[in-house]
C-alpha cells in the first residue's frame, strides 16, 4: 500500500508533465522530392546524389502556446547508428589530441584521403554527418536558431580537442554528409559532437538548435530547408521536430504509465491480501505442540 501511495501520484504528475509538452512533427523526405521521382527508389537516390539546389519550403502551424526555449530536432528512422562496424569506425584519440592525427587504424574505410594524408575527423560516423539545414521565419521575420550549447559540456571539454582542426575531410569521390569548416576546432563544431554520440536505436532524434522566442497559437512558421541528406538508399525517413520541455524533459508518456501500472498493481494486491486476511485469516498454531510445552521440565 505504501508503494502505491508513492507511485500513483508520481505517475499522474509525470503524465500531466508529458501532456503539457507541445510537439510539432513534420515528415518531409518524400514531399521535398520532385513529383516524378517520388515513387521510384532509384530516381530518389539519383536525385539526392545529383547536383543542383535542393531547397524545399514547408509550412508549420503552431497548435498551442510554445514557451521558449523551443528545441529543434531532426529525427531519422531506419538508420542503424548502432551497427558494429559503424560504431567502431572512429578514433577517439585523434578527436582529442592534435598529436594523434595519424591514429586512423580503426577508421577504415574513411582513414586516409585521396592524397594519402590522414582524414580528421576520420571514420564512418563523422563522414556520414547529417547535412540538412533549416531556416525559420514567422510573419516574414526570421526566427534565429541558437546552435551554441546543444552538445554535452563533457564532450566539448574532454572528448574533442581545442587544437584539433578538420583536415582532408569529405575530399573523396563520394561525399557522405556535411562539410566542416577547417578554421574551427572540433570542440566548437557542435553539430559534429552531437552526431558522434551514436544512438542505440534505429529511430532517434538529435538536437539541431534552440529557438529562444515564444510561439503563439496559430502562428504560421515558414521553414526553408536544404534536403541534402541521403536516406533514400536505405528507405529511411526524415522528420523535423519542434518541441518544448517540462520539468521531466520531453514528451514521453512511458514513465507516467509505468509508475501508474506498478502503483495500481501494488494497490490491488494490498487490497486483495487485506480482504483475504479479514475474511479468512490464517489460523494460529496450537502452542501445546511447542517443545517446551510438551516437556515442561526440559526432558
Amino acid at each position: 500500500m505504501l508503494v502505491s501511495i508513492i507511485f500513483i501520484p508520481i505517475g499522474v504528475a509525470s503524465l500531466y508533465a508529458s501532456r503539457d509538452v507541445v510537439e510539432i512533427i513534420d515528415r518531409y523526405e518524400t514531399d521535398c522530392l520532385p513529383e516524378n521521382s517520388r515513387s521510384n527508389k532509384d530516381q530518389k537516390v539519383q536525385y539526392i546524389q545529383g547536383p543542383g539546389n535542393k531547397t524545399c519550403s514547408r509550412t508549420i502551424r503552431v497548435p498551442k502556446h510554445m514557451k521558449k526555449p523551443i528545441y529543434v530536432y531532426y529525427q531519422l528512422d531506419n538508420f542503424y547508428q548502432n551497427h558494429r562496424r559503424y560504431v567502431k569506425s572512429r578514433s577517439d584519440e585523434q578527436l582529442r589530441k592534435n598529436s594523434s592525427a595519424s591514429d586512423v587504424d580503426a577508421c577504415k574505410p574513411e582513414d586516409n584521403g585521396v592524397n594519402g594524408l590522414p582524414i580528421v575527423p576520420c571514420g564512418l560516423i563523422a563522414w556520414s554527418l547529417f547535412n540538412d539545414t533549416y531556416t525559420f521565419s514567422r510573419n516574414s521575420q526570421k526566427l534565429v536558431v541558437n546552435k551554441k550549447g546543444i552538445s554535452w559540456k563533457s564532450d566539448r571539454e574532454h572528448k574533442f580537442g581545442k587544437d584539433v582542426y578538420p583536415k582532408n575531410f569529405q575530399n573523396g569521390t563520394l561525399r557522405g554528409g556535411k562539410l566542416l569548416d577547417s578554421s574551427i576546432p572540433l570542440s566548437e563544431q557542435e553539430d559534429l559532437i552531437v552526431w558522434m554520440r551514436t544512438a542505440a536505436l534505429p529511430t532517434f532524434r538529435k538536437l539541431y538548435g534552440k529557438i529562444e522566442e515564444d510561439l503563439q497559437p496559430n502562428d504560421v512558421i515558414q521553414v526553408i530547408l536544404e534536403n541534402n541528406y541521403n536516406t533514400y538508399s536505405f528507405s529511411g525517413k526524415k522528420k523535423l521536430v519542434l518541441s518544448t520541455t517540462s520539468w521531466l524533459g520531453g514528451k514521453n508518456d512511458f514513465l507516467g504509465i509505468a509508475y501508474l501500472t506498478v502503483g495500481g498493481l501494488c494497490f490491488f494486491l494490498a487490497v486483495a491480501f487485506t480482504v483475504v486476511y479479514l475474511v479468512k485469516p490464517r489460523q494460529l498454531g496450537d502452542p501445546s505442540y511447542l517443545s517446551w510445552n510438551r516437556n515442561p521440565g526440559g526432558h
